[in-house]
């Protein structure tokens, strides 16, 4: 008799399980995408690409057990905490954010749904996590902020320019990974005996007093610390760097692609697949809190020949052979 029960009871938990692992593969999960920019057009941009393929790769089809809910800022930051709420409004599983601006609206609007930041600064400077061991709370992702990225910068910039004397550093934010980034671009710069001159830039109207400044200080190139506000408004800082005959360093791809002389930083791509991977964690059941925030693992650097011509740079052959990709 005892068998039986057993049995019975086996029976029914083995049962259980089963519909319980049909009834999540039947489920249908809504992930919302948070950025300060403009939406990518016609295409989804590699960065968005590289996401989805990431959730491709770990069984998620959109339109069968997934839907991503987009919301795009447009370069206006003031838009974020409206949009954030659009979000939590209709319950979305977790939020995936795409810079500084969208992951603090993120935070402020849900302290329960689950937050991914594909791609931030500092997040324990910014008092969004704990620490990047332990996160706590619901926020984990990924960091682009690496001090050995901004020695390695000025080192690859001393490269090109060996006569480097004076670097201009244009940032926004006054706290933050910006800031962050400016110091340590600061210790490097005293190690290697360049001046560092930084000049933070609020809104558009501040560009042409800016270059100004710069060029009037004889500065022998201008680093663009990335953010959701410089990246918005890249096309026009590459310009009017391009009009000024002046070398431009900055930290991602898409900068390159608009123009600018030399870039070198976190290969964005990757970043955007391990978002994937840490929202399958977490609609797996693993809590955010629990999972470390990571730094960049590949970094890449990229070569605009055709700006660099267009300035009268001359790109040393050794460090043209390390390019990741020349633009040409």
């Amino acid at each position: 008799m005892s068998k039986i029960i057993l049995s019975l009871a086996l029976s029914c938990s083995l049962f259980s399980l089963s519909h319980s692992a049909q009834a999540q593969l039947g489920r249908t999960y809504t992930i919302g995408f948070l950025a300060g920019l403009k939406a990518p057009s016609p295409a989804p941009g590699p960065n968005v690409d590289a996401f989805r393929e990431g959730l491709r790769e770990l069984g998620y089809v959109e339109g069968k057990n997934i839907t991503i809910e987009y919301r795009w800022g447009g370069g206006n930051l003031e838009r974020m905490p409206e949009l954030a709420a659009e979000l939590v409004r209709i319950k979305v599983d977790v939020i995936v954010t795409q810079g500084m601006p969208a992951v603090l609206a993120a935070k402020k609007a849900t302290s329960t749904i689950p937050i991914v930041a594909a791609n931030s600064d500092n997040l324990v400077e910014a008092g969004v996590v704990a620490s990047l061991a332990r996160p706590g709370g619901n926020v984990t992702g990924s960091t682009r902020v690496d001090a050995d990225f901004s020695v390695k910068r000025l080192e690859l910039l001393k490269e090109v320019l060996p006569k480097l004397s004076r670097v201009a550093v244009f940032s926004h934010g006054a706290l933050g990974g910006d800031q962050e980034e400016l110091q340590e671009s600061r210790t490097a710069a005293r190690d290697l005996g360049i001046q560092l001159q930084s000049l933070q830039i609020q809104e558009p109207n501040d560009f042409p007093n800016a270059f100004s400044e710069i060029i009037k200080r004889h500065a022998d190139a201008l680093i663009i610390i990335t953010s959701s506000f410089t990246s918005a408004h890249r096309i026009q800082l590459i310009e009017l760097a391009t009009k000024n005959r002046l070398p431009t360093v900055c930290g991602q791809a898409l900068w390159s692609e608009a123009g600018c002389a030399v870039s070198y930083g976190p290969n964005l791509t990757e970043l955007y697949r391990r978002a994937a991977y840490l929202v399958d964690k977490i609609l797996k059941g693993s809590k955010p809190a629990d999972l470390p925030v990571e730094r960049p693992r590949k970094y890449e650097l990229i070569i605009n020949l055709k700006t660099a011509k267009q300035i009268g740079l001359a790109i040393p052959p050794n460090v043209l052979a390390r390019a990741d990709r020349i633009i040409r």
